[in-house]
């Protein structure tokens, strides 16, 4: 292997590791959780979690902030918000006779949206905005948003009354759904006595400058063409599953994922080929972020709802009819990583 190629990865996950050490004096268990909190953030995509309250969501994205020195923000949405509450707005100054701009929370680093589907139509298409283009529009001005920058959407998928469905296009813009579950007993235990116990300094490892330089390095990490050609299958399965020996499949899907799906499965899947000391992708790094990249692009049809079918049985059943290509070649690897 590349002993370049080796090292590169290897010094990025040490530096991420050192801010997740951080994080974990704080934040107990939910190491998937934040696992892919820290894919998201090496690949620059956008986070959709589901989970019910309590469950340190808040608490994981702020305590972040604080190690890479970033700014954090946490916006409450709900029925009422408007756009302006979010992007900021135009002030008129009286004395001047002078507008200025106000800006919104969104000028941040990390933004935490709470209860995103509690928001209306228009507050959506705003963040939409910011989310795909790092900026905001605010009186026909074009304001980018400080680098990096990452979203954070949670949905409650307990209460339903109040709340507006995503548009689907706003979904998609999400590189990864993922969903948090309770506690075990023991991490619950450890949980009570640390709150109520004193609070654990957080130290700051890292600047936002560092994480940027980071994120450069992880798009440089090789990806071999036949796992591209495995994340092209794997996708176009979710649109056309006939044609890869899984009709029965086709019934309970009404729409597939985009090609988006594919591209946040081959830089998800190197991101965290980087979180794993390497800097080039594995089968393992695309087969284990496959079902938080695509279960939120699937809309089931009728029947599956009637059936009680998940959008992760359904993806595991086309990932047991299309199986990982072998590994590439070590020789194949170090070639394409020099070219």
């Amino acid at each position: 292997m590349n002993d370049k190629a080796v090292g590169a990865g290897s010094e990025a996950s040490r530096e991420m590791e050192r801010i997740l050490y951080e994080v974990k004096k704080v934040v107990v268990g939910q190491d998937h959780f934040l696992e892919r909190v820290l894919v998201a953030i090496l690949a620059q995509g956008h986070l959709l979690v589901e989970g019910v309250p309590g469950l340190a969501k808040t608490l994981t994205v702020k305590t972040l902030a604080r190690t890479v020195r970033g700014t954090f923000r946490r916006i409450q949405f709900t029925p009422d918000l408007v756009p302006a509450d979010l992007v900021g707005t135009r002030i008129y100054n009286q004395k001047t006779g002078e507008f200025t701009t106000s800006f919104g929370p969104v000028f941040t680093n990390l933004l935490l949206a709470d209860e995103i589907n509690r928001a209306p139509a228009k507050v959506q298409s705003a963040l939409l905005e910011v989310m795909q283009e790092y900026q905001v529009t605010i009186a026909g001005e074009s304001h980018r948003v400080p680098e990096p920058f990452l979203v954070m959407a949670t949905q409650n998928p307990i209460e339903t009354e109040g709340t507006y469905p995503l548009p689907e296009a706003q979904v998609d813009r999400f590189m990864m759904k993922v969903l948090v579950g309770y506690p075990s007993e023991e991490e619950e235990f450890v949980i009570v006595n640390r709150v109520t116990g004193t609070g654990a300094a957080v130290a700051a490892v890292a600047s936002t400058e560092e994480l940027l330089a980071l994120q450069r390095r992880c798009r440089t990490g090789y990806v071999d063409p036949s796992l591209v050609q495995y994340a092209v299958r794997l996708v176009t399965a979710t649109r056309k599953p006939e044609r890869f020996g899984v009709p029965k499949v086709a019934q309970y899907l009404t729409y597939g994922a985009s090609p988006r799906a594919t591209i946040h499965l081959v830089e998800g899947a190197r991101a965290l080929a980087f979180l794993r000391g390497r800097s080039y992708v594995l089968p393992e790094d695309l087969t284990d972020i496959a079902p938080d990249v695509l279960r939120h692009r699937l809309v089931l049809s009728y029947e599956a709802l009637s059936d009680a079918l998940t959008p992760d049985q359904l993806i595991l059943r086309i990932m047991k009819h299309l199986p990982a290509p072998e590994r590439p070649l070590e020789t194949h690897v170090r070639v394409g990583a020099n070219a």
